[in-house]
């Protein structure tokens, strides 16, 4: 099938003999994103994981894939693009099935939306993966990786004291302390020809609070970091994009310490990254909300190539948050936040997704 870009006009200033002129120029668009899809489980309760509090109804499962179907369809498009993300990082999800059920839906259906998976030791059942659209990118490998991190008696103490209204539990083996968490997935494959790498993660959550829950997302961020520094090794100029519900903002040391991303493109280096995130937060501009106080946990960090100026290949060009009127609580106490999954049925999702926006200028 020949990949068919959608083109758009961006007026640009290049730098010519040391004067500024304004030259218009036609460009290709991609959009990538993240979305959690908040509790994505089927029908079916699973003896081999803890899934009996998130089983949907045949109604509602068709509900909440419909809604879903929805968002996605939508996410990233507007007046300077008109197809849904080429590549989309999703978390908590039960299982490939229900993955492949969400590709079903006829509209993703018609983009020829496919699945990476792989079932994580999470003991909720909850996993991470991606959707792809066939016609724009095809993967050449995946491979997932463990993240071992185990609880010390002073976090069992903190977990013990501090509640969080968050389903999301750091599940702890009683023989060996190990925390059973997600595991993170490298996709690699060819973007329209080019090659890009894609790590998408569901870092280990804040019960017991942000604090002394820390160091487990630090782990993370570690392990996140080691695959991205694989990748550069082998090729500098690797193009990277690094997303996930990271249950820490961009502020946050696993972010900012561990990973070493920036919020200014100017002081990005070589091999360094890049946090879009930064930037929408300082706006006020956030993905969840938690007690009336908005935060950014599902971020895309993208590595230095893809910010050089070179527009022949694929470029980062912006980024934003998804966050339509029909995905917001209206009325109630969560007036304004994200309309998620409830007593009334399924929602959209507690999260909104997050999205970038890459151009390459179009062959004439």
């Amino acid at each position: 099938m020949k990949n068919k870009s959608l083109y758009i006009s961006i007026a640009i200033l290049l730098f010519i003999s040391s004067s500024f002129s304004q030259e218009k120029k036609t460009y290709a668009v991609n959009t990538i994103a993240f979305y959690n899809l908040e509790n994505l489980f089927d029908t079916i309760n699973d003896p081999n994981i803890n899934d009996e509090d998130f089983i949907y109804t045949p109604e509602n499962y068709k509900d909440k894939l419909q809604k879903l179907e929805r968002v996605i369809s939508q996410l990233g498009t507007g007046t300077d693009q008109k197809n849904s993300p080429v590549v989309l990082g999703v978390a908590e999800v039960e299982n490939r099935q229900v993955l492949e059920d969400l590709c079903k839906q006829p509209i993703l259906a018609a983009k020829g939306y496919a699945v990476i998976h792989f079932d994580s030791p999470d003991k909720r059942g909850i996993d991470t993966g991606f959707l792809y659209q066939k016609g724009h990118f095809q993967p050449t490998s995946y491979k997932n990786y463990a993240l071992i991190v185990t609880e010390d008696e002073t976090d069992k103490k903190a977990k013990d004291k501090v509640k969080v209204e968050d389903t999301d539990d750091n599940v702890v083996d009683i023989k060996t302390k190990r925390i059973y968490t997600r595991d993170q997935i490298l996709m690699t494959g060819l973007l329209e020809g080019e090659e890009m790498h894609f790590i998408v993660s569901h870092w280990p959550s804040r019960r017991g609070g942000e604090k002394r829950s820390s160091p487990l997302r630090e782990a993370a961020a570690a392990l996140n970091k080691k695959i991205i520094d694989s990748l550069q090794i082998i090729n500098p100029n690797a193009k990277i994009f690094t997303m996930g519900d990271l249950n820490d903002g961009p502020f946050n040391k696993s972010v900012k310490q561990v990973l070493g991303a920036k919020g200014d493109e100017k002081e990005v280096q070589p091999l360094g990254l890049y946090n879009p995130a930064e930037k929408l937060m300082n706006k006020g501009i956030g993905t969840l909300a938690y007690r009336d106080s908005w935060d950014f946990f599902d971020q895309i960090i993208i590595s230095e190539p893809l910010l050089r100026k070179d527009y022949s290949t694929w470029r980062y060009w912006k980024a934003g948050v998804y966050n339509a009127p029909f995905m917001i609580q209206q009325t109630g106490q969560y007036k304004g936040y994200a309309l998620r999954n409830g007593a009334l049925g399924p929602g959209y999702s507690d999260h909104f997704p997050s999205y970038i926006y890459l151009i390459k200028e179009a062959k004439k």
